[in-house]
C-alpha cells in the first residue's frame, strides 16, 4: 500500500466516480482503476461495488476511508512540521560546551539566537573539553564550543573553526604574598602552591602547554589542588590558598572588586610579559547531516567573532 494509492482511493470515495476523481488528481482514468484494482487485489478485499455505469463504497471501503484519512491528514502535518524546520519555525540544537565556555562565553551568543528564533529549543551540555570533543565526534551533539586544543586522535573526525579567544589569567586572593607584587620573574612560579584543573580540561591543557613553552614542566610546580570546576577554584584563591591559571571570562567581578589580583609573568632576559592567549573553537563532524538550525546557529557566532 503506497500513498499515492490512497490518495487516488480516496479521490474516488470523495466523487464515486472514477474519471472525476482521475480529473482531480490529474491523471488518467485508467491509473485509477489500476490502483484501486491493485489494492483490491492485494487484500482480497473490494472496496467498492460496480453497479452499471455508478460505484458504491463497501464497508471494507468506509474501513479503508477512515484510516486512510487519517494517514493523509499524518502526512501533512508532517509535511508542515519539516517546512517548519526549514523555516527556522520549530526544530532542536543540540549544543556541547567546555565548562567555562559555556559559563561566560556562549550565554549572549544564545540569548541572541534565542531571540531571533524563539520557536527553536536548544539543548547545551557542559563537560570538560575532552569530552565535548568525544561527544561530538559521536553525534551527541551538533556542534561542540571548547576552549583550547583538541586531541590529535579525534582531530581527523572533526571540523575545527576559531570563533573567538580567551585569556589566562594567573591570579592570587589577598593573603598572597604575590597580591601586592603584581608582576613576578617566571622561575617564581616554582615558589608557590598551585590548584588546578583536571586533565582532559581545556584550561589546564592551555596552562600546561605555556608552562613547556616557558621551560617548566608540571611536575616542578607544588600543585596543593586539582578540582573540576574553575568556579571552585576561584573561591579557593580568593581565600588566599595558592595561584591558579583562570580565564579571564570569569574573574571580571572579581578583579573589579580586588578580590583577586591578576600576577604578570615576565622573561628576566628580556623583560618581556608572557601571555597565556587561547582559542575558542566550534567543534563539528564533517559527515553528518547540517540542520538549517545549526546554519543559523554559526551565523550568531559569526556576529561576535573578533
Amino acid at each position: 500500500m503506497t500513498l499515492e494509492q490512497l490518495k487516488i482511493f480516496l479521490a474516488v470515495a470523495e466523487h464515486l466516480h472514477f474519471t472525476r476523481a482521475a480529473e482531480t488528481l490529474y491523471v488518467t482514468q485508467p491509473a485509477v482503476s489500476a490502483a484501486i484494482q491493485s489494492l483490491e487485489s492485494e487484500f482480497g478485499v473490494k472496496l467498492f461495488h460496480r453497479i452499471g455505469r455508478r460505484i458504491e463504497i463497501t464497508d471494507a471501503g468506509k474501513l479503508l476511508k477512515q484510516e486512510a484519512q487519517k494517514i493523509m491528514a499524518q502526512v501533512a502535518q508532517t509535511e508542515r512540521e519539516l517546512r517548519e524546520l526549514n523555516n527556522l519555525q520549530r526544530g532542536e540544537l543540540r549544543i556541547g560546551s567546555s565548562f567555562t565556555v559555556g559559563n561566560y562565553w556562549l550565554p549572549d551568543k544564545i540569548s541572541l539566537f534565542q531571540r531571533q528564533y524563539p520557536h527553536i529549543k536548544i539543548n547545551c551540555s557542559l563537560a570538560n573539553a575532552d569530552e565535548i570533543c568525544a561527544g561530538t565526534s559521536m553525534g551527541l551533539f551538533d556542534i561542540g564550543i571548547v576552549a583550547g586544543e583538541v586531541k590529535a586522535a579525534l582531530e581527523s573526525a572533526l571540523c575545527q573553526e576559531v570563533v573567538g579567544s580567551d585569556r589566562l589569567l594567573i591570579v592570587v586572593g589577598q593573603s598572597h604574598p604575590w597580591f601586592h607584587d603584581n608582576k613576578i620573574p617566571v622561575e617564581d612560579l616554582l615558589k608557590t602552591q598551585w590548584v588546578m584543573r583536571e586533565a582532559g580540561s581545556g584550561t589546564q591543557q592551555m596552562f600546561e602547554q605555556a608552562l613547556q613553552q616557558w621551560g617548566i614542566s608540571l611536575a616542578q610546580l607544588k600543585v596543593l589542588l586539582v578540582l573540576n570546576s574553575s568556579e571552585m577554584i576561584k573561591e579557593v584563591i580568593e581565600s588566599g590558598e595558592g595561584a591558579a591559571a583562570v580565564p579571564e571570562l570569569m574573574v571580571k567581578k572579581e578583579l573589579l572588586l580586588e578580590t583577586l589580583r591578576v600576577i604578570e609573568v615576565f622573561e628576566p632576559e628580556t623583560n618581556t610579559c608572557l601571555d597565556i592567549v587561547r582559542p575558542v573553537y566550534k567543534l563539528k563532524h564533517p559527515q553528518r547531516f547540517q540542520t538549517r538550525v545549526l546554519e543559523a546557529f554559526e551565523e550568531v557566532l559569526e556576529l561576535f567573532h573578533d
